[in-house]
Parts: structure tokens; C-alpha cells; sequence
């Protein structure tokens, strides 16, 4: 064999495993998208060990059995399921707890391949107690909402206004309204901000909120999961695009918290293995509405309420009473 036929054959060869990585990493793609966006989830021998990997974390026993209990005493508490359609067409599901002298509303939003009775349980009856009428959303592509994917709050920003709208009919005293969210909810309520809101929107509570789609991929796949993010990345967001079409990178929650003007207090455990706080931290820069920060020491993803419980109640209070009456923007 000659000199170039070696070369010939070797550069074959890079050129096969070349492709070879190419396939690979789409292949690996595809299902981690699917995993990230699909409601129907990747049948898998465990489901629950692959969110662990992704979300970074360990088995935390008993804030798993808190919040458990916490999520079956909201559900079978007496309230109303309501129905709208979505800007899209889609049924979006809710569950409404009026309270017979609220001092204000709130739309809440809850976060990835999680349920709102299982993030809000903790602080629903916080929120009762202190005169607050509650509108929890069932996200779409989740629970009994419709929609075959979900957005990571680059479409439910859109529902979320709708369940703004629809708390607003039920508010003939004109009091304030109040978006929260956890995680995806969070990031959902955050990029919400600087859309048309009722003058009534008043503040926004994001705990444990990521960045952007793109920035959370990124930071779970290197971090979580091990994995080179640049290939890995452009076909992610292909595959985004072909999903939900917009991109990973089309909007974040830097940018509508730079063009928004309702208040908003950021929450964050310091130990999040899924969303760093250095997200928040981020969000916090950016926004230029006015803005409060509660970083809890040692809470992992989502567990603020239950580490500091005083302190995230008291922060609480003390946004409300700030804000109640103010015109927010």
C-alpha cells in the first residue's frame, strides 16, 4: 500500500469516528431534549434516579416526606379547578382558593415535571392565613393542562398573563395581585415582567429562577452531567427550535427583567445543585425594578421555605407591606 492510500484510509477513518461522535451526541440530544420538554417522559427503568442526576441532588428524606405531606393536605383541601384557553388554544388548568377578606391575589406558578400542590404545600397555608387568595397553575405539558411540551417559561409567560387576566375578573375591590414561582416557575413569572401587566400587578417572587433555557442546559449538562456543551448545545437548540419553535437563546429572564418595572424579591438556597445561585445573583443585576434578595444558607434546589422558614415569611411580609399599596409600574 502507498503513502496515499494510508493517508487516504486514515483520514477515512477520522472521518468515520467523526460522524460516528456526530450521531452520537444527537442521538443523546434528542432523548436529553425529550427529557427536558416532552410531557410524555422517555421510558426509562427510573425515572426518579435520572431527575436526581439531572437536578444534581441527593435523596433529602425528610424534606421529601414534608413536602409530600404538605402537597396532600393542599389537594384535598376544599377549592375550585378552573379552565381557561391559553393565547395558543390549549386547556390550561388551575385550582382556586379565595379567601373571604383577602388583602391580595396571587397567580403561582410551579416548576419542572412538578406539580402545584407538590411546590406550594409548604407555604399554602402561610399564604391563607395572611389574606391571600391563590390561583395555582397547572403549567401547560404538565398535570392536566394541555400542550404536548413545555417551554421552560418562554411560552407559559404567556399563560401566566392569561391567568393574571383571569384573577382580575375575580377582583371587583381592586386589590393587589402577586406572581410567584418556584424554578421553571419562577423563570415563567420573571419573563412575564415585561409584558403588558394590569396596573394591579404589584411584585413578582422568584425563588430558585434560572437565567435562560440555554444557560440551565448548559450548567446541568457540564455540571450534572459530564458533558462538552458546544455541539451538544447547537443541536439542542435545533431541537428546540423544530419543538416549540423558538430558540434557546430567543429570551431569557435578563431581558424582561432589564425592561421591567414591577418590583420583584428574589429568593435562593446557597447549596442549589440544579439552579445556581449565581443565577439569581445575575437576575438580581439586571432587574431595575426595584428588587430584595434572600439568599438561605445551605438550601438545596427549592428548599428555602423549608430550611428558613421564618425568615422567607417574614421577607414575605415585608414585600407585601411595601407593596400592597404602591402603584408597582
Amino acid at each position: 500500500m502507498n503513502k496515499t492510500s494510508k493517508y487516504l484510509l486514515a483520514g477515512a477513518s477520522v472521518a468515520a469516528a467523526g460522524a460516528a461522535a456526530v450521531g452520537a451526541a444527537y442521538i443523546s440530544t434528542r432523548y436529553l431534549v425529550k427529557v427536558a420538554l416532552d410531557r410524555e417522559q422517555p421510558k426509562i427503568t427510573n425515572m426518579d434516579r435520572a431527575k436526581q442526576l439531572l437536578r444534581g441532588y441527593k435523596d433529602y428524606g425528610p424534606f421529601l416526606d414534608a413536602m409530600d405531606s404538605g402537597e396532600l393536605k393542599l389537594k384535598n383541601t376544599p377549592h375550585e379547578e378552573i379552565q381557561i384557553e391559553s393565547h395558543d388554544g390549549q386547556l390550561l388548568v388551575g385550582h382556586w382558593f379565595p379567601h373571604p377578606n383577602a388583602k391580595r391575589l396571587v397567580v403561582a406558578m410551579h416548576g419542572w415535571r412538578s406539580s402545584w400542590a407538590s411546590d406550594f404545600g409548604f407555604v399554602s397555608d402561610f399564604l391563607h392565613e395572611n389574606g391571600c387568595s391563590v390561583l395555582y397553575a397547572e403549567q401547560r405539558g404538565q398535570g392536566s393542562s394541555g400542550g404536548e411540551y413545555m417551554g421552560f417559561g418562554m411560552i407559559e409567560r404567556y399563560d401566566c398573563l392569561e391567568w393574571i387576566k383571569w384573577i382580575d375578573s375575580q377582583n371587583p375591590k381592586n386589590l393587589p395581585i402577586y406572581l410567584a414561582g418556584v424554578s421553571m416557575g419562577a423563570a415563567t413569572v420573571m419573563m412575564t415582567a415585561d409584558l403588558e401587566l394590569p396596573e394591579n400587578v404589584r411584585g413578582i417572587v422568584a425563588d430558585c429562577g434560572f437565567t435562560s433555557i440555554h444557560d440551565i442546559w448548559k450548567h446541568v449538562a457540564r455540571r450534572n452531567l459530564h458533558l462538552p456543551y458546544s455541539i451538544y448545545g447547537t443541536l439542542a437548540d435545533s431541537l428546540c427550535r423544530e419543538k416549540i419553535c423558538i430558540g434557546t437563546k430567543d429570551c431569557s429572564t435578563l431581558q424582561a427583567l432589564e425592561n421591567s418595572r414591577v418590583p420583584v424579591l428574589f429568593v435562593h438556597g446557597t447549596n442549589d445543585h440544579f439552579v445556581p445561585v449565581e443565577m439569581t445573583y445575575q437576575n438580581y443585576q439586571a432587574c431595575n425594578a426595584p428588587k430584595r434578595l434572600l439568599i438561605v444558607p445551605g438550601a438545596d434546589h427549592g428548599m428555602s421555605y423549608y430550611k428558613e422558614q421564618q425568615r422567607y415569611e417574614q421577607a414575605l411580609r415585608d414585600f407585601w407591606r411595601q407593596y400592597d399599596s404602591c402603584t408597582a409600574h
